[in-house]
């Protein structure tokens, strides 16, 4: 592990520890918990320019609208049931 990566998970894994009241014998798991916070954080971390970032952004845009668009038609096929 880098020493910056051990450094985050170290330091999160400790306020955890501290928002759960310090409770003993749960280091392994609240380790756990920060490390896998850590891996999500670096899966999701944009590109130096922000071009990845920007296509997530357009592809959650598309997904959204299609979500909005398909909520749209429930939406109007219940006020139609309900108008019968």
């Amino acid at each position: 592990m880098s020493r910056n990566r051990d450094d985050w998970v170290s330091q999160r894994a400790y306020a955890i520890w501290e928002e759960e009241g310090r409770p003993h014998g749960r280091g392994e798991n609240h380790w756990a918990q920060a490390l896998r916070e850590f891996e999500q954080l670096e899966a999701t971390k944009a590109s130096a320019d922000g071009s990845d970032l920007i296509e997530k952004l357009k592809a959650a845009g598309r997904l959204m609208r299609a979500y909005d668009e398909a909520e749209t038609q429930d939406v109007q096929n219940n006020r139609r049931k309900a108008a019968r």
